[in-house]
């Protein structure tokens, strides 16, 4: 029986938030990250890219809660903005990585022979380079955009998920429950995504959590590089390059400390919920063993 029979998703969710307090806070902070990216701009005056001469870079007051960049735009509501920029580059990639990184794994796995020997090459090929710098020379090539951003991240992310993959398949793939299975004359299909897929599922949840906090991380970085988010589309990372300034960096607290808070906190909720989700998977496997 698969770990998702065995647990439902409201099972799984409340055996995640009482796993530990960290798991639990994890969650909370994410969850209001995400409510304050959604409804944040409605509590606000001002549009997104409006610009007031008059205030450029003013610090928090005025009807600014936290204050102005230097093109006067209101920080707090392109703050809103850039949470849902950052946050949806990161769940976008990761469902890039997971689409390709599970399929191409599971083939490797089951299968073995040339198709294993062919895809792990190609993965021994994309991770034999330094991923950023790949990363920012295609950024170069293609221009700063979202969509790049999220292709170039799902793109050359995957090989770490087509090996957890993999070798999750090659530990099941001889077990009792797949003879059984092809004893009763299922198809390779159906063994793969019936049985095999579902019972390598806690490492495949594990890592694809955990890489959230990593892809919004990448995000940050590239757009702090100017290879990210184009402007005037705002995100956390775009924002952070404010503080590219040694002047705004010393006298401009209030235009690079919210983003950089917003992009520690993502990154902390998400790998506490990441471990949490790790320590009930293992557990689970210790107790079935």
């Amino acid at each position: 029986m698969s770990l998702l029979g065995k647990f439902s998703p409201g099972r799984m969710l409340l055996k995640v938030v009482s796993a530990h307090r960290l798991v639990t806070a994890g969650g909370i902070i994410l969850f209001l990250l995400t409510i304050f990216s959604l409804i944040g701009p409605l509590f606000a005056p001002y549009g997104r890219d409006e610009i007031s001469l008059t205030e450029i870079q003013a610090p928090p007051g005025n009807g600014h809660i936290l204050g102005t960049d230097d093109l006067g735009r209101d920080i707090y509501v392109r703050l809103a903005h850039g949470g849902r920029i950052s946050l949806s580059v990161g769940i976008i990639a990761i469902l890039i990585q997971v689409a390709i990184g599970v399929t191409l794994g599971a083939v490797a796995g089951f299968y073995g022979g040339i198709y294993d020997s062919i895809i792990m090459r190609l993965t021994d090929v994309v991770m034999c380079f330094p991923f950023f710098v790949i990363a920012l020379s295609v950024a170069a090539l293609t221009g700063p955009s979202f969509k790049n951003v999220i292709l170039i991240i799902g793109l050359l992310g995957w090989p770490s998920m087509a090996r957890v993959v993999r070798g999750s398949i090659l530990a099941l793939k001889n077990t009792e429950f797949i003879e059984a299975a092809r004893a009763l004359g299922l198809t390779q299909a159906e063994i793969i995504f019936r049985h095999l897929l579902p019972n390598a599922v806690g490492p495949i949840i594990v890592y694809g959590t955990l890489n959230i906090a990593y892809a919004v991380m990448l995000e940050a970085s590239l757009s702090f590089l100017g290879m990210g988010i184009a402007q005037p589309q705002p995100s956390w990372g775009s924002m952070l390059s404010a503080a590219q300034s040694m002047t705004i960096l010393q006298r401009c607290s209030w235009m690079w400390i919210p983003p950089g808070l917003m992009v520690l906190l993502t990154v902390m909720s998400i790998n506490f919920i990441g471990e949490g989700i790790s320590e009930i998977f293992h557990n689970t496997g210790r107790d079935r063993s």
